[in-house]
């Protein structure tokens, strides 16, 4: 599917007006599956990132799972260094981990996304990334 010239397998969505105070950039939503596991795909323009966020949810709920689809992105959780994200990649978000995630400068980028389902599953919003620190990333996707 080509929306906004950028091919991928998934629906673009609509614009994730939603969540539009907690994102740099546009993004896009498109649900998947509902139910106790729901997905969707989360789709970033050029230069889009989210705000630095927590999932937590008790009993070892709230992991998050990032299933790369089409693109290049980014993931950093605090304290470690940026991860390039492209089609294929994986990354699991443990419950209570502070973290980002979004498109390279240069290319858009999707994923699916889901939480593991539990008591208390919440998602906390924090500060925005920075235009300093994203700035500071390779505009390739590539991570150092």
């Amino acid at each position: 599917m080509t929306d906004h010239g950028f091919e991928q397998i998934f629906p673009l969505g609509a614009e994730n007006s939603a969540f539009a105070a907690h994102f740099t950039g546009q993004s896009y939503l498109a649900p998947l599956v509902a139910g106790t596991v729901p997905v969707s795909n989360v789709s970033f323009e050029p230069g889009c990132r989210n705000d630095w966020h927590i999932h937590r949810g008790s009993e070892g709920a709230g992991d998050q799972i990032l299933l790369c689809t089409a693109g290049r992105g980014w993931f950093q959780a605090e304290g470690e260094p940026p991860v390039s994200l492209r089609p294929g990649t994986v990354i699991r978000v443990p419950s209570g981990t502070k973290h980002w995630h979004g498109a390279t400068a240069g290319s858009w980028f999707s994923h699916l996304v889901l939480l593991t389902p539990g008591p208390d599953v919440t998602t906390y919003w924090l500060e925005p990334v920075t235009d300093e620190e994203y700035g500071a990333l390779p505009q390739d996707g590539t991570a150092s």
